[in-house]
Formats: structure tokens, sequence, C-alpha cells
């Protein structure tokens, strides 16, 4: 189980949101570049960048803290990015710029063709955002929402070849109020790519029960309020996350305690 903590700008600067309300943001740092090494240096393996600005705007509006995070981090870990990428150019150019994968959501539902010769063109490094509510697609920085069903929508996006699939339920994004597992293993069950899920992760409580059910497809999870706030903390949940892993590989190791079960 991967563990990703997640940088969403505004304005240059590292906020967090709740619901996705840009109305609502608490600003947690005015030097991303600086907590991008902070959450690299407590053992990220991948880091998940949210062009928050250019998610409304249609196009990126953050390149400059973008470029300072990938310069921050020297290629250590691999760099997902999303928000405001509606053309090829913007895909090539993330791409040719240390970015290791593209994360298309709005564009995927309203140009799917785009999203397909996304695919084509950069096989292996196109990531779908697909962000719902009560299970319907939202789309333009979740300010508005679709007739889509995620399933149905999932299902013809893995068919075009993306790597794999960020399910975010909207509702418990910046919530601190748990991830929604029902509804991500109900995706994870009807597509063969990886999903990763997104929204309401707050504690090793959480941890446990994604692993739990990682066996359904259910590869990574997005932390962000939690690990800012401080209900989380990323070196202890991935190392719980990879004990778990481990006694999933060996069930005999099951006798081994916990990383911060006692805390």
């Amino acid at each position: 189980m991967l563990l990703i903590p997640a940088i969403d700008l505004k304005d240059g600067r590292c906020v967090r949101l709740r619901q996705g309300d840009l109305a609502d943001a608490t600003v947690f740092s005015d030097d991303p570049a600086a907590m991008a090494r902070q959450w690299v240096d407590q053992g990220a393996r991948r880091l998940h960048l949210v062009d928050l600005n250019g998610a409304v705007a249609g196009k990126p509006r953050n390149r400059a803290a973008i470029q300072a995070i990938v310069d921050a981090t020297d290629e250590d870990i691999p760099i997902q990015i999303g928000g405001g990428i509606r053309d090829l150019d913007t895909v090539e150019y993330y791409l040719d710029n240390g970015i290791s994968y593209v994360i298309i959501g709005t564009a995927a539902v309203k140009d799917p063709g785009f999203l397909s010769d996304a695919c084509s063109a950069f096989p292996g490094h196109i990531i779908v955002g697909l962000d719902a509510r009560d299970g319907k697609v939202a789309t333009d920085g979740w300010s508005k929402l679709t007739r889509h069903d995620v399933i149905d929508l999932a299902r013809k996006f893995e068919d075009y070849g993306c790597d794999a699939i960020i399910y975010t339920d909207i509702g418990r994004d910046g919530m601190l109020s748990g991830v929604n597992i029902e509804a991500t293993v109900r995706l994870a069950q009807q597509v063969r790519i990886p999903v990763i899920a997104s929204g309401g992760v707050a504690s090793l409580d959480d941890i446990r029960a994604l692993c739990a059910v990682a066996g359904e497809g259910i590869d990574g999870a997005i932390l962000g309020r939690s690990i800012y706030e401080g209900t989380l903390d990323l070196a202890q949940a991935q190392a719980l996350a990879d004990t778990l892993d481990e006694r999933e590989d060996d069930p005999d190791d099951a006798a081994d305690a916990e990383p911060g079960q006692s805390a």
C-alpha cells in the first residue's frame, strides 16, 4: 500500500481545502518545495500535486511552484500531478520537466478522445482522476456534478490504457471523516487497473482498513489534511502499511507487532 502525500497548490502556496471548496482553504506553507522535501525526508515514495487554480482555469497556473518541487526533490521519487490538464502539449510539458504521471480528470469526462490520445501517446504515464459524490462524477474543480456513473466511466477509461484510477470521495475530502472503503472497493472490483483511494484518510485505523482490502485492487492512498494537522504520522503510517503488506504475503508472520500499535 503506497501512501502518497498531497501538495495542493493555490496561488503558489501549499493549502488544503474542505470538500474541494476554494473559498475554504487553509494555508499550510508558503514554500511548497520545502514541504515536498519534508515529505520525502519522512519516507514518501511518491508525491501527489494538484494545481487548484489550474483545475478551475482549465490550464496550468502554478508552474513555478511545481518546477520548484521537482527541483527540490531532485527526481528522488515519482511525482504525479493533476489540475488544468486539457491538451497533449501540457501533458508533454510536464513529462519533459520531471513529472512521472499526469492525472486527467475533467478533460477525461468532457473529452474522452483527448484521454484516449494521451494514453496512446504517453503509455504508462496517464492516470485518470474520478471525483465523485454519491456515485456521480464531478468536474471543473468539483464545482459541477454530472450524471455520469463513476463505475461506468472507470470501465470505459481503463480500456483506453490508463495506468491507474484515483478515486476521490468529494464529501469526505479534507474532512478527516474516514475513507469511504465501501465505495472504493466497489469501484476497484469493477476494473482491472489499480485504484488509488483519496479523501477522508484520517488515522492509522484508515490505513489498516485500506490494507485489509488491498487485495481487491487498491494499491495506494493519498494523504492530505491528516498529515498536515498531525492526526496521522506519514512515516509511522507507511511503516504500518508495509508491515500489513508483509503479513498478507506471509500469513505465518502475523506475530510481529504493528508499528505504533501501542501509540
